[in-house]
C-alpha cells in the first residue's frame, strides 16, 4: 500500500521520524510539493498526508486509487471536502495535539508584550544597565497583569488552557462563542457577546477556527471598540484579522499593542503592514511545533490510519461513514 507524504518537512524536520507511519505500507514523504507536482506525486496512493498543499476537488477526482485523506493538522480546509466526501473518501483530522503548546505560546506572546523581556535584553546587550546612573534602567512601562480582564473569543480546549492560566495570574475572564458555550469547570467566566467582549477586555486573544463567518472579523470598527492601553493576541488563524487595519489601529494609537504568530498569508509577504507597525510582535506561525506536540501528531496520525485500515475511522471531518 502506498501512502504519500506531500509537506513532511515541518511535521520531521529530522527529530521526528515517520516510523509510526511508515509500518502501515510503502511510505514516499516529501518535504514540499508545489502545487503543479501535486496529482502527479499522488498518484497510485491509497492514503495522502497533507499539512498545508491543498487537495482541490479537480486533484482528488483524478485519483482513483485514494482511500483516505490524513491532514496532519487540525485545520482542515486544504482538503476539498465536498468533493472528497462525494467519492467516498473520509478526510481525517489531528484534533488538540498541540492545545498545551499553543496555549503556552499564547501566554508567552501576553508576557512578552506586558513584561518586554526581550527589550529589556537587548538593552542589557547595548551596555545600558552597565551605563545606569541607577540600580535598574526603566526605559519601557511593565504592566501588571492581575486584576486586568483576559477576552477569549473562542473557548476551546486552547482557550480553556489559556485562561486557566491567565486566571492564575489574577486576571478576570472573559468569553465568547458563536454558539455553544461549554461548561468552564474550574474558571470563573463571564460570557459576553463579541462586541461586548472588545469593548470590555484588556487582552483579546483569539483562539477560534477560521470560517466564512468570521474572516477579518477584527477590523477598523471592532479595533475602535477596544481601550487605549488593551492589547490583541493571534494564535489562531490569521485571516481573523484585517492586518492594514490592525496596522493602522497600532500606529494611530487605537490599541497599545499585538502579538501574531500566524498570518493571513504565509509565509507573511515581505510588504506585510504588521512588519513596520509599532508595538507588534511576530513569530513564524511556531506555536505548535514543540517536539512534544509534533510527536503526539505523529502518534494520532498513525492511530487515524490504523483505525480507517481496522474499518473505524475516526477523527473524520468530512461526514464518511465506515465501510
Amino acid at each position: 500500500m502506498k501512502i504519500v507524504v506531500l509537506d513532511g518537512y515541518t511535521l520531521n524536520p529530522g527529530d521526528n521520524p515517520w516510523d509510526e507511519v511508515a509500518a502501515f505500507g510503502e511510505l514516499v514523504v516529501h518535504e514540499r510539493t508545489p502545487d503543479d507536482l501535486v496529482l502527479e506525486r499522488c498518484r497510485g496512493a491509497r492514503i495522502v498526508l497533507t499539512n498545508k498543499t491543498r487537495l482541490c476537488a479537480a486533484t482528488i477526482a483524478q485519483l482513483p486509487d485514494l482511500r483516505l485523506i490524513c491532514v496532519l493538522a487540525t485545520g482542515y480546509n486544504v482538503v476539498d471536502l465536498a468533493t472528497s466526501a462525494e467519492l467516498g473518501i473520509p478526510v481525517v483530522n489531528v484534533p488538540e495535539y498541540g492545545s498545551d503548546s499553543v496555549a503556552q505560546h499564547a501566554i508567552a506572546l501576553l508576557l512578552e508584550l506586558t513584561n518586554r523581556v526581550a527589550q529589556y535584553h537587548a538593552a542589557v546587550q547595548r551596555g545600558e544597565w552597565s551605563r545606569s546612573a541607577d540600580f535598574t534602567v526603566m526605559a519601557q512601562p511593565l504592566t501588571e497583569l492581575k486584576g486586568r480582564s483576559l477576552g477569549i473569543v473562542g473557548l476551546g480546549s486552547i482557550g480553556a488552557r489559556v485562561a486557566a492560566v491567565a486566571q492564575a495570574l489574577g486576571m478576570e475572564i472573559l468569553a465568547y462563542n458563536p454558539r455553544h458555550r461549554p461548561a468552564s469547570g474550574d474558571l470563573a467566566v463571564r460570557w459576553l457577546e463579541l462586541d461586548e467582549l472588545f469593548a470590555q477586555a484588556d487582552v483579546v486573544s483569539l483562539h477560534c477556527p477560521l470560517n466564512a463567518d468570521n474572516e477579518g472579523m477584527v477590523n477598523a470598527a471592532r479595533l475602535a471598540l477596544m481601550r487605549p492601553h488593551a492589547l490583541l493576541i493571534n494564535t489562531a488563524r490569521g485571516g481573523l484579522v484585517n492586518e492594514r487595519d490592525l496596522a493602522d489601529a497600532l500606529n494611530g494609537g487605537v490599541i497599545a499593542g499585538a502579538a501574531v504568530d500566524v498570518a493571513a498569508r504565509e509565509p507573511i509577504p515581505a510588504d506585510s503592514p504588521l512588519l513596520s507597525a509599532q508595538n507588534c510582535i511576530i513569530t513564524p506561525h511556531i506555536a505548535w511545533a514543540t517536539l512534544a506536540a509534533r510527536r503526539r501528531l505523529m502518534a494520532i496520525t498513525a492511530g487515524n490510519i490504523a483505525a480507517f485500515l481496522a474499518g473505524t475511522p475516526r477523527n473524520v471531518v468530512n461526514g464518511v461513514p465506515a465501510r
